[in-house]
């Protein structure tokens, strides 16, 4: 999405950009904790600071863009990003067993439990790719630049500027640099810290910040299955073999059934298959070909139907080609193998969390908006932990291709920092942020 307007330092350090915020005031029960919170020296100071910040944050990016995160290999990132929370002065930084980055900053009234701020460390990018940043302008280009390392960046930020502000929060805040929320990571590192970490009954309000519009709030987890089906035969020389069963055969009617399944728009629920792969020469019957298959839904039953659904079609396939063709060498297998489980759930539009953050939006100038995602919320949500996914981007502030080689955003000052200021003044109301 895209504005026409420009923000100018003058403009934001007076405090403008937030006036929507009269006409929400007589609409939201919680327009009077944001206003208060804006209107404060403190957050003011936050402000200023942020603006000051930007050519830091977008080096930082930069930087940290330039360190290759490839799925199940953030150590490197990690360890910097660690030291990175120490200068910015947090607490008790630490890496968890799952790699994770942990760093706290202290509440004045904490009951021992934590609000997490977090933004994931990986990348959808295999090692070998060629990670250098490309600047033209205000325009950055790179694998991962966007999804999701300059949310590290702008947490840290953030971090320093409630330090340069002298802010207090209520609640004690967990920062979190986590691992494994993209592809095959299936959210390992916000799943260890809900199931296994030593903070796993410990948190009680769980943000996500990824790129995208600060507008937009992700408050519906989207569920997936993924599996790997494998089917393996006896294999033989294509011509002296034929006539025996053939694992490439039985993929291709499992992916034919798969096609012409119906799924319900709404609640939407999808299927893909996305991967395949097998064989060793195009003279031989192979001994095995493999596909990996993605499911999403909105709705936890509808994701079981469709998964049910695919899992007969591939046992149909491999019987019926066991039928078809000679199985006296062997007859046709398949191994199935759950390779992403990402549970459904959701944060209710009229919770707290939500209508807070949605007061924060509107006083920043923004029609606030709602929609399902699978993101590393996905579990707190799962386990009934309020949590939602924020961005840090004003609707103006451009970006794209997230996931290609040709990914990119756009650093323009103004925007950048207004964005980033709201995303602040969501995460200071729900944190308590002292205004006296």
């Amino acid at each position: 999405m895209r504005f026409s307007y420009r923000v100018s330092t003058s403009l934001f350090a007076a405090g403008l950009l937030f006036s929507a915020s009269s006409a929400l005031a007589q609409t939201s029960p919680h327009a009077a904790t944001v206003q208060a919170i804006l209107a404060s020296p403190a957050f003011k100071a936050a402000a200023a600071d942020l603006d000051k910040q930007h050519g830091r944050i977008v080096d930082e990016g930069i930087m940290l863009t330039e360190i290759p995160a490839p799925p199940f290999m953030e150590e490197k990132r990690a360890k910097k990003f660690a030291e990175m929370f120490k200068e910015a002065g947090l607490a008790d930084v630490q890496l968890d067993q799952e790699g994770n980055v942990l760093g706290f900053r202290k509440g004045t009234r904490g009951d021992g439990k934590f609000v997490v701020i977090s933004a994931h460390l990986d990348t959808v990018f295999p090692p070998e790719t060629d990670v250098k940043v490309k600047r033209v302008g205000n325009k950055l280009n790179a694998p991962g630049v966007g999804d999701d390392t300059f949310s590290l960046a702008a947490m840290l930020g953030m971090i320093r500027a409630m330090n340069v502000a002298g802010i207090k929060t209520r609640d004690d805040i967990m920062f979190v640099g986590t691992v494994g929320e993209e592809g095959q990571g299936d959210l390992r590192g916000v799943r260890y810290m809900f199931t296994k970490g030593p903070y796993k009954d410990k948190i009680k309000t769980f943000f996500s910040i990824e790129a995208g519009s600060v507008a937009s709030i992700t408050n519906g987890a989207v569920g997936s299955k993924r599996y790997r089906f494998t089917f393996k035969g006896p294999g033989g020389h294509s011509y002296g073999a034929f006539g025996l069963v053939n694992p490439m055969y039985a993929l291709g009617q499992a992916a034919a059934n798969m096609s012409q399944m119906e799924v319900p728009e709404k609640p939407k629920t999808t299927y893909s298959i996305g991967v395949i792969g097998g064989g060793t020469s195009v003279n031989s019957i192979p001994l095995e070909g493999w596909m990996e298959v993605d499911m999403r839904s909105e709705a936890p039953a509808e994701l079981k139907k469709i998964e049910d659904k695919i899992l007969a079609a591939v046992q149909d396939a491999v019987k019926a080609e066991n039928g078809r063709h000679s199985t006296k060498e062997g007859a046709l297998t398949v191994d199935v193998k759950l390779i992403g489980d990402r549970p459904a759930g959701g944060t209710a539009e009229k919770s707290e969390l939500v209508q807070m953050a949605t007061a924060a939006i509107v006083a920043g100038g923004y029609k606030a908006d709602y929609g399902y995602s699978s993101t590393d919320s996905n579990i707190p949500m799962s386990l009934g932990i309020p949590a939602i996914t924020i961005g840090k981007n004003a609707p103006d502030n451009r970006g794209g291709r997230a996931h290609s080689l040709d990914e990119w955003i756009d650093v323009e000052k103004g925007p950048m920092v207004k964005g980033m200021t709201t995303s602040l003044s969501i995460l200071m109301a729900v944190t308590g942020m002292e205004t006296k």
